[in-house]
Formats: structure tokens, sequence, C-alpha cells
């Protein structure tokens, strides 16, 4: 998501300028025609990023799902919005939270929708978000999809919480040992360098090489550091390119073990977005645009885009995502099935519960067979560093 700055005529003709977070150029001028401003013009924020970073943190991850439960819950109860915002809002105690929660407040206090008080909060809440609130608004069912909107939520947030918790341990193992790896070679190993020398016996093959590569990391080291940072800074740089990330992402969908666990995942997220949206009453092409932006892959973003043109032109939903098939084929025949059946939104749930287990148990099992792999390797690293400094040593004793 990108900041934007614009300038626009209201329906009086009143000058309007300000701040919005899109997509892109084209999701800007789409958000600001909604609000029924006359574009005048429109630039990318230079400082975008470090303004978003500034402004978020105030409602998201945790604290965007347990202000959404408690908002349902209060509304469930028969208070009035302005009250149950008051409420959450004597609850608050963190500063940033309290002043955007005072603002939503005063919005809806002064008549204005929660979707259009929630809109004018560039970033602090999502166009799926959004989307879903406005929808339930229309409806008359706000407290019920406030309610579906935080079990989304909190699945997401589960699922990346397990995802998290069970990488810190194969993330601590790999560089505890790796750093006791390059502490071996880099410190340990060259002090055994002329003592090698001294003795006079013959040097194995492999010792030389441990020997060479301990005075090369000890020598270069650090300049073999910066090195890899700035290859890492300039794969980043490259990915910004959006053709490029486009075809990167596309081949990660294909990499044996990994593409396939990929594929489950974003199938996952789609299909519980786009179902999410559609059994709120969102249009079909409406929630398209919002699941292209909530899309991670930009192979699988840039399908939906298509998807959506296609759809337009009077195809199907089933036939658009297989023409350059990206998800697993039982998504794609489910997803025909609920069409077929007139209940896509429902399939596209169940596609959804369906991959989300699937992807958990890729996960474990990748993770399962990932630890013992690391383990293995590094401890065949050390002994061969071990060996490579005990053959000298044992060649010296055969001979005395």
């Amino acid at each position: 998501m990108a900041h934007f700055k614009y300038r626009a005529l209201d329906a009086d003709g009143v000058a309007q300028h300000g701040t919005l977070e899109a997509a892109d150029e084209t999701a800007a001028t789409a958000i600001l025609q909604k609000r029924g401003l006359l574009l005048l013009g429109l630039e990318a924020s230079a400082n975008s990023g470090l303004r978003a970073a500034m402004r978020r943190g105030a409602m998201n991850g945790a604290a965007l799902v347990s202000f959404t439960q408690q908002l349902a819950t209060l509304l469930g109860a028969g208070q009035p919005l302005e009250r149950a915002l008051t409420i959450l809002l004597k609850q608050t105690h963190e500063p940033k939270r309290q002043a955007l929660l005072e603002r939503i407040r005063e919005q809806v206090k002064a008549g204005k929708p929660l979707s259009q008080a929630l809109e004018e909060e560039h970033g602090q809440f999502s166009s799926l978000y959004i989307s879903m609130v406005r929808a339930g608004e229309a409806g008359g069912s706000l407290e019920n999809t406030l309610r579906q909107l935080s079990d989304y939520l909190e699945r997401s947030q589960m699922l990346r919480g397990e995802v998290i918790n069970a990488l810190i341990y194969p993330i601590f193992l790999v560089v505890g040992v790796l750093g006791s790896l390059a502490l071996l070679l880099a410190y340990v190993v060259p002090q055994f360098v002329p003592i090698f020398r001294d003795l006079g016996v013959p040097i194995p093959f492999i010792t030389q090489a441990i020997l060479w590569l301990g005075e090369f990391l000890s020598a270069y080291g650090l300049l073999l550091l910066g090195a890899i940072v700035a290859l890492i800074w300039g794969v980043a740089v490259l990915r910004r390119d959006p053709q490029r990330r486009q075809r990167h992402d596309r081949r990660l969908l294909f990499i044996k073990v990994i593409g396939p666990l990929l594929q489950r995942i974003e199938a996952a997220r789609l299909a519980r977005t786009l179902g999410t949206l559609l059994s709120n009453g969102v249009a079909l092409l409406q929630a398209m645009t919002i699941v292209r932006q909530v899309c991670g892959n930009y192979a699988l973003r840039a399908q939906v885009e298509q998807a959506t043109e296609w759809v337009k032109g009077g195809g199907t939903l089933a036939q658009a995502f297989g023409e350059q098939p990206l998800l697993p084929e039982l998504a794609l025949q489910m997803i025909e099935v609920g069409e077929q059946a007139g209940n896509l939104d429902g399939m596209l749930l169940k596609v959804a519960d369906v991959f989300d287990v699937e992807a958990k148990r890729g996960i474990d099992r990748l993770l399962a067979a990932l630890v013992p792999s690391l383990t293995v390797v590094m401890a065949v690293m050390v002994a061969v560093i071990m060996l490579a400094i005990m053959l000298p040593l044992m060649s010296l004793t055969s001979n005395i």
C-alpha cells in the first residue's frame, strides 16, 4: 500500500486536499470518485513509508481483533454505536489508540456512518475491513458483520502466530550454529596454522582446506559480511520492480515442497477473504478488487486482476483462475461447484477451511523435518572441522 496526496473539488465546488492510502494510483482515483470528489491532482507522498510507520501501531493485529469483538458484543447488547465507542474509549489506555477512537467517535457523533469514519483514518483500517463494515451497515446487520470480521481477523492472526512460533526454534538453531562455526573458522582454526607448520608432518587436504577457509574468514570476514548485506539489499531493490517480483513469485509457487505449501496458504487467504466479503453482501467485482490487495504473492495478484476482467466480460471465476492455474486443482474444482450450485460464498469458506488445515499440516511436517535436518547438517560441519584439526595431531602421535 502507498500513500498519495490529492487535490479535489467536492459537490459544492469547495477545494479539498489531503492524503489517502491505496494500492496504486488507479485504486486511489477510484476511492476519491466514490467520495464524490472531482480529482484535480494526485501524487505519491515522498515520505509515505515513514508516515505509515509512524501512524501504524494504533490499531493492528490483536488490538484490531479485540476492538472488533468488543464493538460487536456491545452492539449485540443493544448499545447505540456512539455509546459503544465511548465505552471502548474509556477502556483504552494506549494514547495512540485513544486518539484514534476519539476521532472515530466524533465522526460518528457528527452523523457519519462508521465505514466513512474508518475510511478517513487513512492506513489504519484495510479496504477489506471498511468494505465489510459498509456492507453490514447497508444490510442492517452491522453486529453480525463485525462478528464475522473478528473471526476472520482472529483466524489470520492465529495462522500467522503459529507460523512465527514454529519458526523461532529453527531460526535460533541456524543462527547459533552458524555463529559457532564462524567463530571456529575465523578465530580458533587460524591459531593452529603456525602449530601445524612447525610440526613438520604432512597435512591432509581436508585440513589444508579448513585452514585456508579459516584464514580467509579471519582476513576478509567483515568484507564478506558486507557483501552479503549488499547482496540482500540489491535483491530487495530488484524485487521492487513489479514485473520482476511477479516472475519471481510465480517461480516460488512451483518450487518442489515449498511451492505446494505456498499455494495452499494463498488459496486459503484468497478464498476466506472473498467468501467473507461475498457472504456479507459485497458485490463480486468490488470483492475481487479488495482480494487483489490482500494477496501477498504478486503473480496471484496479477491473476486476480485478470480474473476480475474475465468476470466483467461474463466469464466464471473458476474459468478465470483455471486459465493459468496458480491455485491447487481442488480449490478450482470446489469454486466451480460453488458457482454451479449458486453458493459461491459458502463454498469459498469451505475451501478456506480445507486449505487452512492442509497448510498447517504442511507447515508442521516441513518444520518437523527441518529441525533434525539442520541439526544433522550442522553436526556434520562441526565434525568435519574437528576432524581436520585432529588428523595432523593423530599423524604426529603415530610417528612418535
